[in-house]
């Protein structure tokens, strides 16, 4: 069980916190499992183009078969003739990939603790501010250090809009929450809860003491 120190909104150490045991190493074939089907279930596909067949029109024969000169022709919705079908149409399609929900949170904690082993992951006291201001985001990020990084992820216990107001001009840093407590027979909220892809590509993860708690209780089950 590893101990990761808790920081104030000053950046100095207040106290620690010990990590579940749940949260441990996946593999790395998991991981890519979970990546390739998080971004493969982003995808929309809803790119379309008529064929010959729905393209409106062209039910007429243009001219006869035979003693014209000209090549045969059916029909002026052809792919070769404007305002013709294409010839290899899109439809639309789904790309969506099926992960379990335990190995979607196994490989979840894994990219964790993989960021945690790496001192990549700083445990925040508390992440809150009086008011929407990017100033007092950026300040709190450097008195934690991170602010320099390239990708930063912060992670909340649940939905704050000043908070995610305060971030949301910072291009380098992303908010997520925790996951939310469901209760039996209840579906989930939908709310910005962070990812598999969301942890890899941060360089540094700034999680709130309680968004840990939160994630120990609902993940490591």
């Amino acid at each position: 069980m590893a101990k990761l120190e808790v920081r104030g909104k000053d950046g100095k150490k207040v106290g620690t916190v010990d990590v579940s045991e749940a949260i441990a190493k996946a593999g790395a074939a998991l991981l890519h499992r979970a990546v390739v089907s998080e971004e493969a279930n982003s995808r929309q596909g809803t790119s379309a183009t008529k064929g010959r067949a729905q393209v409106k029109g062209g039910g007429k024969k243009p001219y006869k078969q035979k003693k014209t000169g000209r090549a045969r022709q059916g029909t002026i919705r052809a792919p070769h003739y404007t305002h013709g079908g294409h010839a290899h149409f899109l439809e639309p399609r789904d790309y969506s990939k099926k992960m379990n929900r335990k190995e979607r949170q196994a490989a979840i904690l894994g990219a964790l603790a993989e960021k945690i082993e790496s001192n990549d992951v700083v445990i925040a006291e508390k992440i809150a501010f009086a008011g929407p201001k990017t100033k007092d985001a950026a300040a709190f990020l450097n008195s934690l250090e991170v602010g320099e990084a390239k990708r930063v992820l912060v992670v909340l216990a649940e939905i704050d809009d000043v908070a995610y107001k305060c971030f949301r001009n910072m291009p380098n840093v992303v908010v997520r929450t925790a996951p939310a407590k469901v209760e039996e027979g209840k579906a989930a909220p939908k709310t910005a809860v962070f990812s598999t892809r969301d942890v890899l590509v941060a360089h540094k993860i700034v999680i709130a003491k309680d968004a840990l708690s939160r994630i120990e209780e609902v993940w490591g089950k």
